[in-house]
């Protein structure tokens, strides 16, 4: 049915340069707002009218007559209504309809996914500094990113992913005089413990296991403790290492990989900061005020000029960004996507503003960003606002614990990033169809179970024959599983993988509906096999769409 819609599409654009040259770029295709009204909307006609200066109504009939003419036409195409002022309503044929089927079921897993375009993308996303275990906000973070690494692997873009984190800033201190007091005795409450100290019981975990003189291990990094509780720089490296490697253990079991970890302090020591701010010099885009030195943001956008190096010599936090971005371009990645929470949005304006600035050929609008807000969890009716073990907030490793790493995925990608979401725990855990994760797998287990009680070789409804697949039933479950390619492409140009589980709702629904309409292992051997091609295809592309959002398909449940 696809590349029956490419050839009607052409078709249109022939059909459009005849009442107009050069017109056929405005072959397009729409979706009925009604769909009793057709399966393909054009709206050509209305637009051409004012060019042309003429009845819209008359020329959607001369682009019927047009259209008709066409072979394509006329072999796909049941018939063309005119409806309103000149709307065209295109009713497809049973077989055009029938053909998305043999075309996901010869695709298979690759349903949906584009050749190579050759083009590079990075993503950034969770980048949580190594100072506690990962939050639920976190969670969201790694879902989205991870999500749209997929959606973009869909659309034939080679996609990096990669995690960004302060290895050696204040928070990092913090980190390390907390631990040490634990290693020393104190705990929280204590006259001696400050304000600001992590109190969590994690920190007591790194401290025991600093004086046990343990080793641990991470993605990016290993550090031997010497156990000695004077030895602050090897507390922080050993507790950096640790929390690293707690948080290896927190995106293993949500089923998240990178590509690599980049540390700011690497920006230091590699001179890449200086270097960025010399550019930024000799660019005369830099000036010296009441001690500060300030980049002239005003010029590319920003509201005022913003503050790079403070009067005591430390840089501000968007410096090492710039950098930093400056140093994934240098990388060869064209497209940036930064997957941050909405407290970052102050951040944009002046690192574009500053990579503009530096004058090394980034264009504008570079890089593009994707912003999240929190989350609250609700359990039992009342918001959870404390993990003990991380003293001040519910952890990735909770939520995954109480429900499991399906629904967690699931839930936090079934909303735009930038709106408010609260996470039902007891929901989460239902299985019944209120729960939309569950609702969504057990229309892919039960589209198995039908297939395991047929007992034939699934691979030969491929060349089955299509034609018993005429009902409305049908039709409509046809309909819905050819928009899944252009979904993905949508999702992924939108940054919106909630639009996948939008989608993939819609077709449990569907199938759920076509089961009770119609029965699948019926006596007769055409019809029986035809629909059960019908639901083949249907469960690869609950699959398919499942897969992207990083969520499994059982075939029971």
């Amino acid at each position: 049915m696809l590349k029956i819609k490419q050839e009607l599409l052409a078709g249109l654009a022939q059909a459009l340069d005849q009442l107009s040259p050069g017109a056929g770029d405005k072959a397009a295709f729409e979706s009925p707002k009604v769909a009793a009204h057709g399966d393909y909307a054009v709206t050509a006609a209305m637009q051409l009218a004012k060019p042309l200066k003429a009845n819209p109504r008359q020329l959607g009939e001369q682009l019927k007559a047009a259209l008709m003419a066409l072979p394509v036409y006329q072999q796909w195409v049941a018939d063309i209504e005119i409806a309103g002022p000149g709307f065209l309503n295109l009713r497809l044929k049973p077989a055009a309809k029938q053909a998305i089927v043999t075309e996901v079921l010869q695709a298979g897993e690759a349903f949906g996914v584009q050749p190579s375009n050759g083009q590079r993308l990075m993503v950034e996303f969770v980048s949580a500094n190594p100072t506690g275990p990962l939050h639920v906000g976190h969670g969201r973070q790694a879902a989205l990113g991870d999500a749209i690494c997929s959606l973009y692997e869909t659309q034939g873009w080679d996609v990096y992913r990669e995690f960004y984190y302060n290895d050696a800033g204040v928070q990092i201190g913090t980190l390390a005089t907390s631990t040490q007091l634990r290693i020393k005795g104190f705990k929280p409450g204590d006259a001696e413990w400050p304000e600001a100290a992590y109190n969590g019981d994690y920190i007591q975990d790194i401290a025991n296991d600093y004086l046990a003189k343990k080793t641990v291990h991470s993605d990016d990094r290993e550090f031997t403790a010497s156990g000695d509780p004077e030895a602050l720089d090897d507390i922080r490296l050993f507790a950096v290492a640790y929390l690293r490697h707690e948080q290896d253990l927190d995106l293993k079991a949500f089923a998240v990989k990178f590509d690599n970890y980049y540390l700011e302090s690497s920006l230091y020591t590699s001179g890449r900061v200086d270097a960025a701010v010399q550019k930024l010099r000799e660019a005369g885009k830099t000036y010296e005020q009441d001690g500060a030195l300030w980049l002239k943001s005003t010029d590319y956008g920003d509201d005022k000029d913003r503050v790079m190096r403070k009067g005591d010599g430390s840089y501000t936090y968007f410096v090492p960004d710039v950098a930093y971005h400056i140093a994934k371009w240098e990388r060869g990645f064209t497209k940036v996507i930064n997957i941050q929470g909405t407290d970052h949005h102050g951040t944009i304006a002046r690192v574009r503003a500053g990579l503009q600035a530096a004058g090394v050929g980034i264009p504008q609008g570079y890089p593009d960003y994707v912003l999240h807000t929190m989350v609250r969890v609700v359990r039992n009716g009342e918001e959870v606002k404390i993990s003990k073990r991380a003293g001040s907030y519910v952890t990735l490793r909770d939520l995954i614990e109480w429900t499991s790493k399906d629904a967690v995925r699931f839930f936090l990608l079934s909303r735009k990033p930038d709106t408010e979401y609260t996470f039902d725990v007891d929901l989460a855990v239902q299985k019944n169809n209120d729960n939309p994760v569950y609702y969504v797998q057990y229309a892919h287990a039960r589209i198995c179970s039908v297939l395991a009680a047929w007992g034939g070789d699934v691979d030969s409804l491929a060349g089955a024959d299509l034609s018993p697949l005429h009902t409305p039933a049908a039709q409509s479950l046809m309909l819905l599983l050819a928009k899944y390619p252009a979904m993905l492409t949508a999702a992924a140009e939108g940054f919106a993988p909630h639009d996948v589980t939008f989608y993939l709702r819609e077709l449990a629904a569907a199938y759920h509906s076509y089961y009770d309409a119609e029965r699948i292992l019926v006596d007769d051997e055409a019809v029986k096999r035809a629909r059960l091609a019908l639901v083949r295809a249907t469960a690869q592309v609950l699959h398919n769409g499942l897969a992207v959002l990083g969520v499994s398909a059982p075939q029971k449940m």
